[in-house]
Protein backbone atom coordinates (compact mmCIF):
# COMPACT_ATOMS: atom_id res chain seq x y z
CA UNK A 1 0.00 0.00 0.00
CA UNK A 2 1.64 3.62 -1.02
CA UNK A 3 1.30 5.94 1.46
CA UNK A 4 0.49 8.96 -1.34
CA UNK A 5 -2.77 6.41 -2.26
CA UNK A 6 -3.92 6.40 1.40
CA UNK A 7 -2.97 9.92 2.25
CA UNK A 8 -5.42 10.81 -1.14
CA UNK A 9 -8.17 8.45 0.21
CA UNK A 10 -8.40 9.50 3.39
CA UNK A 11 -7.09 13.31 3.81
CA UNK A 12 -8.22 14.73 0.50
CA UNK A 13 -11.82 13.02 0.95
CA UNK A 14 -12.34 14.01 4.26
CA UNK A 15 -11.39 17.62 3.86
CA UNK A 16 -13.67 18.16 0.54
CA UNK A 17 -16.46 16.39 2.24
CA UNK A 18 -16.29 18.65 5.19
CA UNK A 19 -15.59 21.64 2.83
CA UNK A 20 -18.60 20.75 0.75
CA UNK A 21 -20.80 20.72 4.44
CA UNK A 22 -19.32 24.12 5.39
CA UNK A 23 -20.65 25.15 1.92
CA UNK A 24 -24.14 23.32 2.28
CA UNK A 25 -24.72 25.07 5.66
CA UNK A 26 -24.02 28.01 4.43
CA UNK A 27 -26.88 27.64 1.77
CA UNK A 28 -29.21 26.36 4.83
CA UNK A 29 -28.28 30.21 7.05
CA UNK A 30 -29.68 31.60 3.42
CA UNK A 31 -32.65 29.46 3.36
CA UNK A 32 -33.80 30.02 7.04
CA UNK A 33 -33.02 33.65 6.13
CA UNK A 34 -35.36 33.80 3.19
CA UNK A 35 -37.82 32.19 4.98
CA UNK A 36 -37.47 33.85 8.33
CA UNK A 37 -36.85 31.43 10.79
CA UNK A 38 -33.67 31.13 13.19
CA UNK A 39 -30.99 28.64 11.73
CA UNK A 40 -30.89 27.20 14.95
CA UNK A 41 -34.07 25.80 14.08
CA UNK A 42 -32.78 23.66 12.01
CA UNK A 43 -29.93 21.85 14.57
CA UNK A 44 -32.27 19.56 15.73
CA UNK A 45 -33.92 18.67 12.98
CA UNK A 46 -34.07 14.59 12.09
CA UNK A 47 -35.46 12.45 9.71
CA UNK A 48 -36.83 10.03 11.93
CA UNK A 49 -36.70 10.23 15.75
CA UNK A 50 -34.74 7.01 16.05
CA UNK A 51 -31.77 9.25 14.28
CA UNK A 52 -29.57 11.83 15.42
CA UNK A 53 -30.07 15.61 14.82
CA UNK A 54 -28.38 17.58 12.45
CA UNK A 55 -25.68 18.70 14.63
CA UNK A 56 -24.90 15.52 16.15
CA UNK A 57 -24.62 14.26 12.37
CA UNK A 58 -22.12 17.09 11.80
CA UNK A 59 -19.99 16.21 15.34
CA UNK A 60 -20.15 12.79 14.31
CA UNK A 61 -18.85 13.24 10.30
CA UNK A 62 -15.88 15.66 12.07
CA UNK A 63 -14.84 13.32 14.67
CA UNK A 64 -15.09 10.54 12.15
CA UNK A 65 -12.58 11.97 9.92
CA UNK A 66 -10.35 13.28 12.36
CA UNK A 67 -10.03 9.65 14.49
CA UNK A 68 -9.72 7.77 11.76
CA UNK A 69 -6.65 9.35 10.45
CA UNK A 70 -4.95 9.71 14.05
CA UNK A 71 -6.05 5.60 14.18
CA UNK A 72 -4.41 4.67 10.96
CA UNK A 73 -1.34 6.67 12.16
CA UNK A 74 -0.35 6.14 15.40
CA UNK A 75 -1.24 10.42 16.26
CA UNK A 76 -3.25 11.64 19.06
CA UNK A 77 -6.22 13.09 17.59
CA UNK A 78 -7.81 17.00 19.06
CA UNK A 79 -11.10 16.68 21.26
CA UNK A 80 -14.11 18.39 20.98
CA UNK A 81 -16.67 18.95 23.41
CA UNK A 82 -19.63 18.66 21.28
CA UNK A 83 -21.28 21.42 22.66
CA UNK A 84 -22.10 23.84 19.36
CA UNK A 85 -25.19 25.37 19.89
CA UNK A 86 -25.43 27.63 16.21
CA UNK A 87 -24.09 27.81 12.90
CA UNK A 88 -20.68 29.56 13.98
CA UNK A 89 -19.98 26.94 16.29
CA UNK A 90 -20.41 24.41 13.61
CA UNK A 91 -18.26 26.22 10.79
CA UNK A 92 -15.34 26.43 13.54
CA UNK A 93 -15.65 22.65 14.34
CA UNK A 94 -15.60 21.64 10.51
CA UNK A 95 -12.92 24.36 9.65
CA UNK A 96 -10.70 22.98 12.99
CA UNK A 97 -11.13 19.42 11.59
CA UNK A 98 -10.05 20.70 8.31
CA UNK A 99 -6.86 22.05 10.04
CA UNK A 100 -5.95 19.33 11.60
CA UNK A 101 -6.34 17.00 8.63
CA UNK A 102 -3.49 19.54 6.71
CA UNK A 103 -0.80 18.77 9.16
CA UNK A 104 -0.41 14.89 7.49
CA UNK A 105 2.02 14.14 5.49
CA UNK A 106 2.07 11.13 3.05
CA UNK A 107 4.72 9.42 5.11
CA UNK A 108 2.42 9.52 8.40
CA UNK A 109 0.01 6.23 6.90
CA UNK A 110 3.64 4.24 6.15
CA UNK A 111 2.35 1.88 8.15
CA UNK A 112 -1.54 1.63 7.43
CA UNK A 113 -1.32 -2.10 6.96
CA UNK A 114 0.10 -2.96 10.44
CA UNK A 115 -1.86 -0.86 12.53
CA UNK A 116 -4.55 -2.82 14.11
CA UNK A 117 -7.68 -0.75 15.38
CA UNK A 118 -10.20 -1.53 17.77
CA UNK A 119 -12.75 0.00 18.92
CA UNK A 120 -14.34 -1.01 22.60
CA UNK A 121 -17.66 -2.49 20.92
CA UNK A 122 -15.64 -4.80 18.82
CA UNK A 123 -15.33 -7.24 21.34
CA UNK A 124 -11.75 -7.65 21.13
CA UNK A 125 -11.58 -7.67 17.99
CA UNK A 126 -9.48 -5.21 15.18
CA UNK A 127 -9.31 -3.86 11.75
CA UNK A 128 -6.15 -3.22 10.28
CA UNK A 129 -5.49 0.70 9.09
CA UNK A 130 -6.63 0.59 5.85
CA UNK A 131 -9.55 -2.16 6.67
CA UNK A 132 -10.50 1.12 9.16
CA UNK A 133 -9.77 3.40 6.33
CA UNK A 134 -11.50 1.08 3.97
CA UNK A 135 -14.74 -0.34 5.77
CA UNK A 136 -15.25 1.23 8.71
CA UNK A 137 -14.25 4.75 8.60
CA UNK A 138 -15.06 5.92 4.98
CA UNK A 139 -18.52 4.84 4.95
CA UNK A 140 -19.27 5.60 8.18
CA UNK A 141 -18.26 9.81 7.52
CA UNK A 142 -20.20 9.91 4.10
CA UNK A 143 -23.33 8.15 6.33
CA UNK A 144 -23.46 11.22 8.52
CA UNK A 145 -22.40 13.50 5.64
CA UNK A 146 -25.23 12.21 2.97
CA UNK A 147 -27.40 12.40 6.33
CA UNK A 148 -26.85 16.09 7.46
CA UNK A 149 -27.44 16.74 4.10
CA UNK A 150 -31.25 14.98 3.70
CA UNK A 151 -31.83 16.06 6.83
CA UNK A 152 -31.44 20.11 5.38
CA UNK A 153 -32.62 18.70 1.89
CA UNK A 154 -36.48 17.07 3.71
CA UNK A 155 -36.40 21.32 5.31
CA UNK A 156 -36.51 22.39 2.22
CA UNK A 157 -33.22 23.67 1.55
CA UNK A 158 -32.54 23.77 -2.13
CA UNK A 159 -29.13 21.92 -2.01
CA UNK A 160 -28.28 19.02 -5.40
CA UNK A 161 -25.85 16.43 -6.27
CA UNK A 162 -23.82 18.66 -7.50
CA UNK A 163 -23.81 20.86 -3.80
CA UNK A 164 -23.07 17.69 -2.23
CA UNK A 165 -20.31 16.34 -4.69
CA UNK A 166 -18.50 20.06 -5.63
CA UNK A 167 -16.15 20.46 -7.69
CA UNK A 168 -14.87 18.09 -9.57
CA UNK A 169 -10.94 18.38 -10.73
CA UNK A 170 -11.82 17.49 -14.22
CA UNK A 171 -9.43 17.59 -17.27
CA UNK A 172 -9.60 18.30 -20.84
Amino acid sequence: MTEPLIHSISIQSFQKGLGNLIKILEKAEAHAESKKFPFENLLQARLFPDQFPLTRQIQIACDTAKLCVARISGKEAPIHEDSEANLNELKARIQSVIQYLESYKEADFKHVSEIKVTQPRWEGKYLTGFEYLTQHAIPNFYFHLTTAYAILRHNGVEIGKKDYLGEMPFKK
